[in-house]
């Protein structure tokens, strides 16, 4: 367990890392640190494959009745992106600082295979895209080393990929990770899905039904309709108008041209609609998101975010 009251050595090597307010990237391309000092709530998020470790202050997201706890004593691991909302502890004093680990796909699914070559899978493991889970002397003991090495270049780059590989195995072997490795896994029904969402983020702008989308799936839309609801938590429409304003966000962040440029590349037909559903979403307009987005992710986030291919 890392204390609450008292830095921990994680905390320690971590905050030299991420002076900035907002992410800060690192010498390891998939992970970044997160350093906040505001309260938020009610924040709409949607994370890349990973997982993000709080080392101190707290983050809970909310998805339907669902309530997953990330803070200092959990782990919060994603095997797909989903849109949830967020809401976190932080203040001046007590800044709130979390890593941010990507998964590497290819990896994840080579220790999935490795691990079933020994010892199986379970069969009536139900897949997940979100799962909170206790840290564990483990994973503890992999994130000290890795923000270790992160402090020194040259050991980082003899100990880096080995130090991931082990984030990843240690992810997949943690308290669900039977639930996580369902998803990666890549077999019947749930792989159908990720399939079919990795075809919504390569085509997320263009005209997409959910008859086409069950069609491509091999699936009737009734199922294809429960299936993707029982992954992601939410119906395909909706996590298409999520993954669509996700996106405009950015471009906004990024300065890629007028309100009305921005929501047709994102797949709006008309300007009017996206920006009341932007606003709906965000609870603020294109460019009160894209200040608050400066001051709370900082300017690194403009990089890290993008979920769908450039």
């Amino acid at each position: 367990m890392i204390p609450h009251s008292t830095p921990s050595a994680l905390f320690v090597l971590a905050a030299a890392l991420a002076p900035r307010t907002g992410y800060n990237a690192t010498l390891l391309p998939g992970i970044r640190i997160l350093r906040s000092e505001t309260v938020l709530e009610d924040v709409p998020v949607l994370y890349r494959p990973g997982a993000v470790f709080v080392l101190q202050g707290a983050k809970q997201g909310f998805l339907n009745s669902e309530v997953y706890r990330y803070d200092a004593d959990h782990y919060l691991a994603v095997s797909v992106p989903v849109p949830f909302r967020m809401a976190s502890q932080a203040s001046a004093q007590q800044p709130l600082l979390a890593l941010y680990f990507d998964f590497d796909l290819h990896l994840a699914a080579e220790i999935v295979t490795a691990l079933e070559g020994h010892m199986g899978h379970d069969e009536g493991a139900r897949a997940k895209s979100m799962v909170s889970s206790r840290m564990t002397p483990s994973i503890v003991d992999v994130l000290q080393r890795l923000l270790h090495a992160l402090h020194h270049p040259q050991e980082l780059a003899i100990l880096g990929p080995g130090l991931l590989r082990e984030l990843h195995y240690r992810v997949l072997i943690g308290p669900q990770g039977n639930a996580l490795m369902a998803a990666l896994r890549g077999h019947d029904t749930t792989d159908r899905i990720v399939h079919s969402l990795k075809l919504i983020r390569e085509r997320y702008n263009a005209r997409l039904s959910v008859p086409e989308l069950a069609v491509e799936a091999g699936m009737s839309v009734p199922s294809y309709h429960a299936d993707f609801k029982a992954l992601t938590g939410t119906t395909p429409i909706q996590y298409i108008k999520a993954l669509r304003l996700h996106e405009a966000r950015l471009m906004v962040s990024r300065r890629k041209g007028s309100m009305a440029t921005i929501s047709a590349e994102v797949g709006y037909a008309s300007p009017a609609q996206f920006s009341r559903d932007f606003k709906r979403h965000f609870h603020r307009t294109p460019s009160e998101e894209a200040k608050w987005m400066q001051e709370h992710l900082g300017e690194s986030t403009l990089q890290v975010e993008l979920l769908v291919p450039p």
